[in-house]
């Protein structure tokens, strides 16, 4: 299991070098610099984050979140990191000690194809990293005429990772609730129920896969959209984390079946905060159930690369590998071959 300096190091990792997006949120009035911080590039905004402008931030559940007698007694707050290297913009953004879960939706730009995405950011299960591995990966999916949902899950303030066994799973609990919300709310966002995907990064990869696997509900129904299923139609992970146990195994509550959607799964050799064992004793549990999976392995990139300008060449190569991948399993239009072809 991660220790804590590790567990401060997965989120470091996933913020520091962050990117901002066009119509970030902005860092609320009095933000100050946290003086306990290692990371003296961050400041601190008291409040819930803040979508991009325009964009509603909606809660998931019609009341209070299961289970939340339990909750982090602090209040959610913002860590703002400088970073020079983003796309747009020079801060991004994660949301701590979240208790109150929110869906954002980013309509798709262009033609709308009926898919939807919603996106599980990473963070360790200690943060919610709604910059990097969020609001600039919903820009893209969006311009690809998806529908791209954001989901901040609960991080409540406590001491220890998330870890299956500590149940109530309360960003499990969320991230079965926005699937099947946003199934239930596929007339009026004009989707194709059949077309909702799941997309995850570090922390948010082993959403990825519980989502994907665990179909059972892991709290009490609370309205006719839990009647719903949860199980994705696709799936993506990249640099999973929490699937590689202890003598290389998969972690023991992913039962993979037949039934597990098609999966992408992308992830560095390199990669310093997850091993990559998570990708590849995930790919070959897909492969023994004979799921469709397409798995790419790059030698260089670290952890937490997102869409970032790096000098490997992963974050530049994976958007056109996972277009593809969409086009092929029937997500996105099929493309016409080309001419000549035998």
């Amino acid at each position: 299991m991660l220790n804590k300096a590790i567990a401060l190091a997965f989120v470091l990792a996933a913020t520091a070098g962050g990117m901002a997006v066009a119509g970030q949120s902005r860092p609320a009035d009095g933000a100050v610099v946290d003086p306990s911080k290692a990371n003296d590039e961050s400041t601190w905004a008291q409040g819930p984050w803040q979508p991009p402008h325009g964009l509603k931030q909606s809660p998931i559940w019609p009341g209070a979140a299961p289970d939340n007698d339990a909750r982090a007694t602090a209040q959610e707050r913002v860590e703002i990191a400088r970073t020079p290297d983003a796309l747009e913009g020079s801060t991004s953004e994660a949301a701590w000690d979240v208790s109150v879960p929110t869906m954002t939706v980013f309509p798709p730009k262009g033609r709308n194809t009926g898919a939807a995405i919603i996106v599980f950011p990473g963070g360790g299960f200690r943060a919610v990293v709604v910059t990097k591995q969020g609001t600039e990966i919903c820009n893209w999916i969006a311009a690809k005429g998806i529908t791209c949902v954001l989901l901040k899950y609960r991080v409540p303030a406590r001491e220890n990772h998330h870890w299956p066994d500590e149940c109530p799973c309360y960003p499990l609990q969320d991230a079965q609730r926005t699937i099947k919300l946003v199934r239930s709310r596929a007339h009026d966002l004009g989707l194709d129920p059949t077309k909702i995907g799941v997309m995850g990064f570090s922390a948010g990869g082993f959403l990825v896969a519980q989502t994907s696997n665990i179909v059972e509900p892991a709290y009490t129904e609370v309205d006719s959209a839990d009647k719903l299923s949860s199980r994705p139609d696709f799936a993506v992970a990249f640099y999973p984390g929490h699937l590689c146990r202890d003598g290389d195994v998969l972690e023991s509550s992913i039962k993979v079946s037949k039934n597990t959607p098609p999966t992408f799964l992308l992830q560095a050799w390199d990669d310093g905060v997850d091993p990559v064992c998570n990708s590849t004793i995930y790919a070959r549990a897909l492969n023994a159930a004979g799921v469709p999976s397409e798995v790419h392995l790059f030698a260089k990139g670290g952890h937490a690369f997102g869409l970032r300008r790096m000098e490997h060449p992963v974050g530049a190569s994976w958007p056109a590998l996972l277009e593809a991948w969409l086009h092929e399993i029937g997500v996105l239009p099929r493309k016409a071959a080309s001419a000549g072809a035998d």
